[in-house]
């Protein structure tokens, strides 16, 4: 029961990236084709992007986690660890600059230039 609870949750992670990369190609394709192609713009999309990529991340690691509960062997359970290590460290530093680049957003400056092409 738990691997196939484990199989839809990882069905969700891919849904959840798909949405987010799409979301994503339309804010790229919509800035370039409207002149709006700026540093600012491509901050706006990048951070929309990289919160799917979180909650993909989250998605992925309640799969594993769920694979594990079910007779783990020292080698599943070391395997667990690594990839929950390393999807820690991803989300904490993605959510680090997540932060950074709201904070940024916040504080007003002089106007975003266009990227030239």
């Amino acid at each position: 029961m738990a691997s196939y609870v484990a199989l839809v949750i990882e069905i969700g992670a891919v849904i959840v990236v798909i949405i987010g990369g799409t979301q994503a190609l339309w804010g790229v394709l919509g800035a370039v084709f409207t002149g709006q192609a700026t540093e600012l713009r491509g901050r706006q999309i990048w951070l929309k992007f990289a919160t799917w990529i979180l909650l993909a991340l989250e998605f992925a690691l309640a799969a594993d986690i769920l694979r594990t509960a079910v007779a783990p062997t020292w080698e599943d359970i070391w395997k667990l660890a690594v990839i929950a290590t390393i999807r820690t460290m991803l989300n904490y530093f993605l959510a680090k600059d997540i932060a950074a680049f709201e904070a940024q957003d916040a504080v007003p400056g002089p106007p975003a230039k266009p990227v030239s092409s």
